[in-house]
């Protein structure tokens, strides 16, 4: 047998743990065919098929399931390799909105960590509004938010991050009451277009519980005390969106966006990797 080619074991991992092909090349700066080409020579190579392709999705194989704990390591025996002349690290310095970061958290922080070789990593997790004033202020190398206003119109455009009227399984509402709502405190932009939204409808409403962040809110609606609006991306676990079942009007979507200032290659790597993996996360979210 060959020896392995590390670039196409990388553009496997990627691409299993991504889901996507065209994921994994924009993690890797390369093109969907490069990557898919990488795999199937190391398929050829090894004998075996490691990914299942139909148009809709990219699916580990069962021999992909056995070989993945071992690639992975590979790539990062090669990643150590690589810094053993203990090259300078680089502190990159990344705010993302928390609307945007929930349960697939440590999926983003692997891709990062697997293509931030030389880098050390520093997220700061708040509002879009704090993280655009700290970006704004020279506090960030990078910052990931949702897109609200007009107040910048600049950045690199990830995807558009959906809502829904998230609440517990056995969230009770009853008709003619006002809908029960779990919001962050103001100044909050999705608070706001929560509220409008609701508004522009007629629809009364109570604030019935107010957190201190995503993470509480979302506790909230899990203990089903309320309804939240919150993108599929952070709701907790076991909750769905009931818009539909109680005649609530559709929440507007977001763009998500990245602001950055760092140019060096593995800055720009990082920040790749980044964009990459809540793409397919997002993609995960809605089912596709």
């Amino acid at each position: 047998m060959k020896a392995l080619d590390i670039d196409a074991v990388q553009a496997f991992v990627l691409t299993a743990d991504l889901r996507s092909f065209t994921r994994a090349a924009e993690a890797m700066d390369s093109t969907q065919s490069a990557v898919s080409l990488k795999v199937r020579k190391l398929e050829d190579g090894l004998g075996r098929r490691l990914l299942e392709r139909t148009p809709r999705q990219v699916r580990l194989s069962a021999d992909g399931s056995a070989f993945l704990p071992a690639a992975r390591a590979l790539v990062a025996a090669h990643a150590g390799a690589m810094d053993a002349f203990g090259t300078m690290r680089r502190r990159l310095v990344i705010g993302i909105s928390h609307h945007i970061v929930g349960p697939d958290l440590p999926l983003l922080l692997r891709r990062v960590g697997e293509n931030g070789r030389g880098i050390t990593l520093e997220v700061r997790v708040a509002p879009s509004r704090e993280i655009l004033d700290a970006f704004d202020r020279g506090e960030l190398d990078a910052a990931i938010v949702l897109r609200h206003d007009s107040r910048r119109l600049d950045g690199e455009v990830i995807h558009e991050e959906t809502f829904g009227w998230m609440a517990a399984q056995d969230y009770i509402h009853r008709p003619g009451e006002s809908l029960r709502l779990a919001t962050q405190a103001a100044p909050c932009s999705v608070r706001s277009m929560a509220i409008d939204t609701l508004d522009t409808a007629g629809l009364p409403w109570t604030e019935v519980f107010i957190g201190g962040g995503v993470n509480t809110i979302g506790a909230a609606v899990a203990a089903g005390l309320a309804v939240a609006a919150l993108s599929r991306r952070v709701a907790p676990a076991g909750t769905f969106d009931v818009g539909a079942q109680l005649g609530l009007p559709a929440l507007p979507s977001r763009t998500v966006v990245l602001h950055a200032n760092a140019t060096d290659a593995d800055a720009r790597g990082t920040l790749q990797a980044l964009g990459a993996a809540i793409r397919a996360s997002a993609k995960g979210q809605r089912g596709a």
